[in-house]
């Protein structure tokens, strides 16, 4: 028998040509948002150094008028033909806006990839040495955030937050109820854990289950991210920014949650109340919620076990005064000695992009700081009343959203360091550097990962249902918290 092809289609030349018209049009286009992308970015750090450089030189007439201070040190902290100084005002600036932006349009550079280029260039131009580049990295903050993650990890792929969800479909049988069991359980476990990845386990759990029971979404939805920032002020171990300022500060770990808890829980509580009272038809009825089965969870029970009593002896540890980091780390691997779960699948729950963002930010921040804020400039902008708690909460909550929270507490870093009383500063940044996160949609990274997962799912979360929720609750929280602290 001979051998036969099926004959290929002969595409139209018409055709042909129409397709090579529009890959054309479309890398001409990719081509001209990268080369705007380029050119915006580029205007907009030359603006951010120009009035960066300005604010530097009016520094000392400012602090004159307002304290009668010497000036003339001030005077020669900025020496203008130096390239160095330009150079990293320039690269900080360039940094801050892609990570601003979340990600350079026309071009595949991410906040990870932008921290990572600012930190090279710092390097690559002389402004910080490669040894200068190694001390910067605060290697306490990534262990314990590595740490934390890779028990978070367990505990999701252990099927532990499964269990969790089914329990309290199981008792809430008032539209009400369930907000509040949503609300506890995020903002009680982003206390303890890391709460982006809270947000990103409860919240196909929550999609699954107001799915359903056929309500709306929405309310249920804005509640995890919300409750799970505010939560996550409790701790050093709630969030990326307070595990930096934990390790900044050697605050202990029962010290930051004596002074944070009350704040959390009366965020919690503002955070039912404020969504019960915007989404008031969903809420303030008395309907109740129709009897849904829960199909048994999928769970390893040995695996659960022992992520869980792994996870309460580093809570343990924790308030009896050890280093996180170092209980982090050895709780983490301790998970990783299993015969249940192959360890491969425990990496890819490690978010190795944030971990290296910080890497970059630390050598990025390092550079700023080498070249312009030198201890005399740090100690005269500390006399500006930047200690006290409103006006440090409300620099702290501007910057959080303008940069997001982990680069502005890094930037804040030397100006707390020389402040009279540091433990106070550091706990009035913490807790107002976290709070701000809930006020717009892009303001935390906990925020972004529910509305990316609930628009995988066809749910959309907009900016401005977002906002009437989360900016009151910003202004209430962080308000409560400066009367507190």
């Amino acid at each position: 028998m001979g051998n036969f092809e099926t004959p290929r289609r002969q595409i139209p030349i018409d055709e042909q040509a129409s397709r090579e018209a529009e890959s054309k049009s479309q890398s001409i286009g990719r081509f001209t948002t990268a080369l705007v992308a380029t050119g915006l970015v580029a205007a907009g750090t030359l603006v951010v150094t120009g009035v960066l450089l300005l604010i530097i030189a009016l520094i000392p007439m400012g602090i004159h008028a307002a304290r009668n201070a010497d000036i003339r040190l001030l005077a020669r902290q900025i020496t203008w033909d130096d390239g160095k100084t330009i150079a990293a005002i320039a690269i900080f600036a360039a940094t801050y806006l892609v990570i601003a932006i979340g990600k350079l349009p026309g071009y595949q550079l991410d906040r990870a990839g932008a921290a990572l280029l600012g930190a090279s260039l710092m390097v690559g131009l002389g402004v910080v040495s490669l040894d200068q580049a190694y001390r910067a990295i605060d290697f306490d903050t990534i262990t314990l955030l590595l740490g934390m993650m890779i028990v978070v990890a367990n505990l999701r792929l252990s099927g532990f937050f499964r269990l969790v969800s089914n329990w309290v479909v199981a008792r809430a049988h008032h539209p009400l109820v369930l907000l509040m069991a949503i609300v506890l359980v995020a903002g009680s476990f982003s206390a303890f854990l890391v709460n982006d990845t809270i947000c990103l386990v409860m919240t196909p759990l929550v999609l699954d289950l107001v799915t359903r029971l056929k309500r709306d979404p929405i309310p249920y939805l804005l509640a995890i991210p919300m409750a799970s920032n505010v939560g996550s002020t409790a701790t050093i171990t709630g969030n990326p920014q307070n595990m930096i300022i934990g390790s900044l500060s050697h605050i202990p770990y029962g010290t930051f949650v004596a002074a944070l808890w009350p704040v959390a829980a009366v965020g919690i509580v503002l955070t039912t109340l404020l969504i019960a009272l915007v989404y008031h038809r969903e809420f303030l009825t008395s309907e109740r919620l129709p009897a849904v089965t829960t199909s048994p969870a999928r769970h390893n029970r040995s695996l659960v076990i022992k992520s869980v009593l792994v996870t309460v002896a580093m809570m343990v540890l924790f308030f009896a005064g050890q280093p996180v980091a170092k209980v982090a780390i050895v709780g983490g691997a301790l998970l990783l000695f299993t015969r249940k779960i192959k360890a491969d699948k425990v990496y890819r729950e490690i978010d190795l992009p944030l971990l290296l963002m910080f890497v970059g930010l630390f050598i990025v921040v390092t550079g700023l700081e080498m070249t312009v804020l030198t201890p005399e400039s740090i100690a005269a902008v500390s006399r500006l009343d930047l200690e006290t708690a409103p006006v440090l909460s409300a620099v702290t909550a501007v910057l959080s959203n303008l940069v997001s929270n982990v680069p502005a507490v890094l930037v804040l870093k030397p100006f707390i360091a020389n402040s009279a009383d540091p433990e106070r500063a550091w706990l009035i940044v913490a807790m107002a550097s976290t709070l701000a996160g809930n006020f717009t949609l892009v303001g935390s990274v906990a925020n972004l990962i529910v509305a990316q997962r609930a628009r995988a799912s066809g749910v959309t979360v907009g900016f401005w249902t977002y906002f009437k929720v989360g900016a009151p609750l910003t202004v209430l929280t962080i308000l409560f918290g400066v009367w507190w602290l």
